[in-house]
C-alpha cells in the first residue's frame, strides 16, 4: 500500500517507517500539517496516518480541509490525548479510526490494513469494476486502464447493465427491454449501439471485453471469464 505519514516527531517517523517498509508498503513523510496536505492533495494514498498535534496546520485541521473538500483517504489519527472528548473531535473532524500514543506497532498495522480493505470495499460498492474497465454511476464516469471513455447515453446504460450481470449473458430482448421497454426499436438499431460500446471499450487494448454470445447474447468479461 501507499501511505502518507504525517507526524513531527523524528523517532517516531523512524520506527514507524520502518515497521512499514519491512511489511512491503511504501511511505512518504511529512514533518508538519501543511506539507502533509499538500502531500495528500497532490498525490493518492491508501491510508494517511496523521498525528494531532502538528507544526503549520494541527490534525484537526488537516483531517477537516480534506473532507471538505471531498478527499474520502482513510485518516488513522494518532494521539497522545486519550479522553473522550479528544476522540470525538478526531471522529468529528473526519478521521476514520483513533490510536492512542504510545501504542504497539502491530496493532497500527492492523488498523491501516482495516482502513484500506473497508475502502477497497466501499469503492467496489459504488463502482462497477471487471478487469481494467470502470464505471461509477455516481459520476457516469468509464474508465478502461486509466483511460477516459466517452460513451452516449444508450450505449452507458447498455455498459452498466453489463456489468452489473458480469460475467453473465444477457439475452438481446432484455436489453431492449431495460433501455426501450415495451416498445423496442428495429434490431439495427441495438446492434449499432452495441457496435458503439465495442469500439469504445475495446478498440486499442490488448483484450477483448465486450462478447457476443451467438444465439443468446452479450456480456461483458474480462480474459480470463471474470
Amino acid at each position: 500500500m501507499h501511505l502518507l505519514l504525517i507526524e513531527d516527531n523524528p523517532d517516531l517517523v523512524e520506527n514507524l517507517c520502518e515497521f512499514l517498509e519491512s511489511t512491503g508498503h511504501t511511505v512518504d513523510i511529512a514533518y508538519n500539517g501543511i506539507t502533509g496536505l499538500g502531500f495528500a492533495i497532490e498525490n493518492s494514498y491508501d491510508v494517511i496516518i496523521l498525528d494531532l498535534m502538528l507544526p503549520g496546520l494541527d490534525g484537526l485541521e488537516v483531517c477537516a480541509w480534506l473532507r471538505r473538500e471531498g478527499r474520502d483517504t482513510p485518516v488513522l489519527m494518532l494521539t497522545a490525548r486519550d479522553t473522550l472528548h479528544n476522540k470525538l473531535e478526531g471522529f468529528a473532524s473526519g478521521a476514520d479510526d483513533y490510536l492512542v500514543k504510545p501504542f504497539a506497532l502491530p496493532e497500527l498495522g492492523a488498523r491501516v490494513g482495516a482502513l484500506a480493505r473497508r475502502a477497497r470495499r466501499e469503492i467496489t460498492q459504488q463502482r462497477l469494476i471487471v478487469a481494467d474497465l470502470q464505471y461509477d454511476p455516481d459520476t457516469l464516469r468509464v474508465e478502461r486502464a486509466g483511460r477516459r471513455i466517452e460513451l452516449a447515453p444508450i450505449p452507458l446504460k447498455i455498459l452498466a447493465l453489463l456489468m452489473r450481470r458480469s460475467p453473465g449473458v444477457v439475452r438481446r430482448e432484455e436489453i431492449e427491454r431495460e433501455i426501450w421497454g415495451d416498445d423496442p426499436p428495429d434490431s439495427d438499431t441495438l446492434r449499432a449501439h452495441l457496435h458503439a460500446l465495442r469500439t469504445a471499450i475495446d478498440r486499442g487494448f490488448e483484450s477483448t471485453l465486450l462478447h457476443t454470445i451467438r444465439g443468446m447474447g452479450y456480456r461483458i468479461a474480462g480474459p480470463n471469464g471474470q
